[in-house]
């Protein structure tokens, strides 16, 4: 009686097992890849399902977005400048059944593909293509390496290129490039004003030209603007024609004086 009772645990037990292995439950972001008999007969997912013990085996794959760390890599752009430049890719799967048939290990093919294409990529770009056109390079980076991976069930969703490492002396020629820049940036500026405020001034000796009251009535507003303060000293200027009037008066005075002394006598 007692060994009939251990039969019927040892085939309960086995029935329990069987039971555990034939039921399966994936997450929402899930699939699981069926093969039965070594024959791929499909995905199924999410939720709850069963296989067939021995027969079937399911393998998960995670259909989530999944980053990518290009590790850096040292290459020379189109005009020779040696670079150091890592970057990041956004992928997921869409096809899982391609993901598991087509390519033993998808992340690393993706990483490997990622890695030799951003070397490819960078070395057909100038260094200022490089540092001021990244968005560029990004789509053309996405584009390729989605087309790389699209076998495989594989969609890349975004590259982007993280940090451009430049050596030290390119680092400091680009610093002196740039401050020269300002520098002729700043005397253009500077020569423009100059420009301006000349052709100010020139309108201005039009008008007092055409209008001789004008200067003088300037010249009363500077005095009253220099006033205020005790401590300038203010230089009047007289036109010339004001000094010969003076000097003809003068001479008038003078010559009426000895007049007048020759009558005396």
């Amino acid at each position: 009686m007692a060994f009939e009772w251990i039969i019927y645990i040892i085939i309960l037990v086995f029935v329990l097992g069987f039971l555990a292995s034939a039921i399966k439950i994936v997450k929402e972001y899930e699939r699981a890849v069926i093969f039965r008999l070594g024959r791929v007969v499909g995905a199924r997912g999410p939720g709850l399902f069963f296989i067939i013990p021995i027969f079937e085996k399911a393998i998960i794959v995670d259909l989530r977005t999944q980053v990518l760390d290009v590790p850096v890599q040292e290459t020379i752009t189109k005009d020779n400048v040696p670079v150091r430049v890592n970057a990041v890719v956004y992928f997921r799967v869409v096809d899982p059944v391609k993901a598991v048939t087509q390519v033993k290990n998808f992340i690393m093919a993706t990483s490997q593909i990622s890695q030799t294409t951003l070397r490819s990529v960078i070395g057909q770009a100038h260094l200022d293509e490089l540092l001021s056109e990244r968005e560029k390079l990004n789509r053309e980076l996405q584009r390729i390496i989605d087309e790389a991976t699209d076998p495989w069930g594989i969609k890349v969703t975004a590259v982007e290129i993280k940090d451009v490492e430049l050596p030290a002396g390119m680092q400091r020629a680009m610093a002196r490039q740039a401050e020269a820049e300002r520098e002729r940036r700043a005397r253009i500026t500077l020569a423009e004003a100059e420009r301006q405020a000349a052709e100010k001034l020139r309108e201005a000796a039009e008008i007092i030209s055409e209008h001789p009251m004008a200067l003088q009535l300037r010249t009363l507003q500077t005095i009253s603007d220099v006033a205020g303060d005790k401590s300038n000293v203010i230089v009047l200027t007289l036109p010339m024609e004001m000094l010969k009037l003076f000097r003809s008066l003068s001479d008038t005075a003078i010559a009426f004086k000895k007049k007048a002394e020759e009558e005396e006598k």
